[in-house]
């Protein structure tokens, strides 16, 4: 099957939808956690989580073109903080729902069973469930007059995870922790470690079959 753009456009849109959103893979599926000047919290599952820079540490969240449900948007902006929870296999239910359109006086924590967690002084709530949280603070906010897509850019000020997930390189191990990558808009796929490889560089170079 091969699609030229005309042919893509003409789509029926649910198709279109469904198939554009694949089209860059499995992405990580992330909680993110904000609230609002008045104390209420809000939580969206977000997949698109960008990886801005190591040192200092960037990460980036890209948000669709503000509307009236862009609770998360708004509450980040205002609060210049938000946090970042990743999603395991036990949670792959409530996390989706979060992205129904409550009003903005529901809460998700309460309507899809998670709980808030408050630690260390950072003041947008964790998902207690989530085996790796992260808290970010607002540095950057990129606004694409392509599509009005805005990209929010956090440093990370709090990192908080399980000993054992945590392996004597730094790297995690995704498959312990049983996290969760996204295909398109509502389907999930369980993270299976293949291969670690050494850093890539010319002079060692193998002999691929």
């Amino acid at each position: 099957m091969q699609f030229k753009s005309k042919q893509l456009n003409n789509l029926d849109s649910t198709y279109k939808k469904n198939l554009i959103n694949c089209l860059s893979g499995c992405k990580p599926a992330h909680l993110v956690g904000t609230i609002d000047q008045s104390g209420h919290s809000n939580l969206a599952i977000f997949t698109n989580i960008l990886h801005m820079g190591a040192t200092p540490p960037y990460i980036g969240i890209l948000c669709r073109p503000v509307g009236k449900d862009s609770h998360t948007y708004k509450n980040i902006i205002k609060t210049g903080i938000f946090t970042l929870n990743h999603v395991h296999s036990g949670l792959v239910e409530r996390a989706h729902y979060t992205s129904a359109r409550f009003p903005e006086d529901v809460s998700e924590f309460g309507a899809c069973k998670l709980t808030e967690e408050f630690k260390h002084g950072f003041k947008a709530p964790f998902v207690r469930e989530s085996n790796i949280q992260i808290g970010l603070k607002l540095v950057q906010e990129h606004t694409f007059d392509l599509n009005g897509t805005i990209l929010l850019i956090g440093s990370v000020e709090l990192l908080s995870l399980p000993d054992q997930l945590l392996q004597s390189d730094g790297n995690l191990d995704f498959e312990a922790s049983e996290n969760i990558c996204a295909g398109g808009l509502e389907t999930y796929y369980k993270v299976h470690h293949v291969k670690k490889l050494p850093y890539a560089k010319v002079d060692q170079l193998p002999d691929f079959e």
